[in-house]
């Protein structure tokens, strides 16, 4: 169930509350679909005005090297292209993008993003698997509402992963990922066109593979519901009705039909099922196949098909955050209790770096999210200490980049990692070679005013800083303080007098001035 946590609220971490009418937007950049999703926020409730779909199949132009073709690449960029005409007057804090498997396969990914940002008009956050899934569930939920007590498992097969997820309400309790999907399997095990009993055979074998290293967890943990999600799921549930063998639903008789047939035409370009779209053809083989394997290694008996998936995860999670009930501030006090942080520094560390911004951030052009940032790398800066002092930066990075952290994509894992690792000691040029150019200036300027903070509140004194003044303009920050306070601190001075040339990383001119 959803851990109780006690978050530190140090500082409000909601987003601008949304008024009566605002229009909201998530564009989900799948695997194998571009969907987007407009809907009304209306008397507290999301009303869908709008609905948009196009089959990319981002997937297939994968090269192998984690590269990606150029027609592919050129078919997404003129979808996201009228994906960001429809959606050109909504405001830029109410719209939110992801992307899933496919770009997080690419060796270079900030090459397709770059572009494909400027096509939507939009920023796309990388979301990892698990994120995925979370989302999926929650998008799940609030269009089915769970009952009350009982467990559900939703299988969402997309086209280059698979999630599986069992949830209690609206939260996920376990999360997976799978490197399988339909197009990525269709790829993968029937590349040549042919469908054989030999080849399904042993295709099966090794996809069930993937789902026996969490089927007995799952199946341990139970459930009394299964959902399946995406595309694929609602294609094969449609062909089961067309063929008579349920109402829409999937069982393991009517899944075995279907596989039947397909194996019967004996070619992808052959297949002829009722129900089955022209477009879904050339990849619902893999699609077959990832759910024999999934419906075989969890026992799944009946698998109901739902009208949701990511993306109104994505719009429901918008809305959270807009309500108080953003998921990352419970990741960030998760992490906090896990490492055993020192909440009283952080609380210190923070409300000194958070005074700090509201003063720069005019001037530095600073937004509300990378307040959020400041404030939870704040909060997290010490968790590499649970490791080791030394060098306890470098591993809070680490744990922060790497980490599954439910509601962070991985460009927000990236920024709050490279906040921590800069936080003290030598700032490395590579510091923040991850992060995508649109990130660059405000991560560093927010590592800066982070700095600063920790440098102040070194000696752990829970007493208040008299005064603090800063003032920014383009590349230069000056900070007063009162002398009265510096002058029995001779430690504090000489880290003070040694800032300058460390921030010369930063690309700022740093001055401090004793008042």
């Amino acid at each position: 169930m959803k851990p109780s946590l006690p978050i530190p609220a140090f500082v409000p971490t909601t987003a601008e509350p949304l008024r009566d009418g605002d229009m909201l937007a998530a564009i989900d950049l799948g695997s194998n679909s571009f969907h987007m999703v407009v809907a009304r926020y209306t008397l507290g409730q999301l009303r869908t005005v709008d609905r948009l779909r196009e089959m990319v199949r981002l997937a297939e132009g994968l090269d192998g090297k984690g590269g990606l073709h150029a027609e592919v690449r050129q078919r997404a960029f003129e979808c996201l292209s009228r994906f960001g005409q429809r959606i050109r007057d909504i405001p830029r804090e109410r719209v939110r993008a992801v992307a899933t498997n496919t770009v997080r396969a690419l060796s270079a990914p900030q090459a397709f993003l770059v572009p494909a940002e400027t096509a939507l008009g939009h920023a796309i956050e990388v979301i990892a698997g698990r994120e995925e899934a979370r989302l999926i569930y929650l998008g799940v939920a609030h269009a089915q509402p769970p009952k009350k007590g009982h467990l559900r498992l939703v299988v969402d097969i997309g086209g280059g992963s698979t999630e599986c997820i069992i949830g209690a309400g609206f939260d996920a309790i376990e999360r997976e990922s799978l490197q399988v999907g339909c197009v990525a399997s269709t790829r993968r095990f029937f590349d040549n066109g042919k469908l054989t009993r030999r080849k399904w055979d042993e295709a099966l074998v090794e996809v069930s593979a993937e789902f026996q290293q969490f089927a007995g967890t799952y199946r341990t943990l139970g459930w009394q519901e299964v959902l399946g999600s995406s595309g694929t799921n609602k294609a094969i549930g449609e062909i089961c009705a067309e063929l008579g063998l349920t109402k829409g639903s999937v069982t393991p008789e009517a899944l075995a039909v279907v596989r039947d047939r397909l194996l019967d035409a004996g070619r992808i370009d052959a297949i002829d099922l009722p129900g089955l779209s022209e477009e879904r053809r050339p990849i619902i083989a893999g699609g077959v196949l990832v759910l024999e394997a999934a419906f075989a290694a969890l026992g799944l008996e009946r698998m109901a098909v739902s009208k949701a998936a990511l993306r109104e995860g994505v719009l429901h999670d918008m809305l959270g955050r807009s309500r108080d009930e953003d998921p990352r501030d419970t990741s960030v006090a998760a992490l906090m209790l896990r490492y055993g942080i020192d909440a009283d520094q952080a609380l210190r560390v923070e409300t000194t770096a958070l005074q700090l911004f509201d003063q720069v951030a005019t001037a530095w052009k600073l937004g509300p999210d990378d307040r959020l940032m400041l404030g939870w790398a704040a909060r997290l800066h010490e968790v590499g200490l649970v490791i080791a002092h030394s060098q306890y930066h470098v591993h809070g990075a680490y744990v922060l980049e790497n980490s599954d952290i439910a509601g962070f994509s991985r460009q927000e894992q990236q920024y709050l990692a490279a906040l921590v690792r800069t936080h003290r000691r030598k700032i490395p040029k590579s510091a923040f070679n991850a992060l995508p150019d649109r990130l660059l200036s405000p991560a560093r300027r927010c590592a800066a005013l982070l700095r600063i903070a920790v440098l102040l509140h070194r000696g752990y004194d829970a007493r208040e800083i008299p005064r603090l003044d800063a003032a920014a303009e383009g590349r230069s920050l000056a900070v007063a303080l009162a002398r009265s306070w510096l002058e029995p601190r001779p430690l504090l001075r000489t880290d003070l007098a040694g800032e300058p040339a460390n921030f010369a990383a930063l690309d700022i001119a740093l001055a401090f001035e004793p008042i």
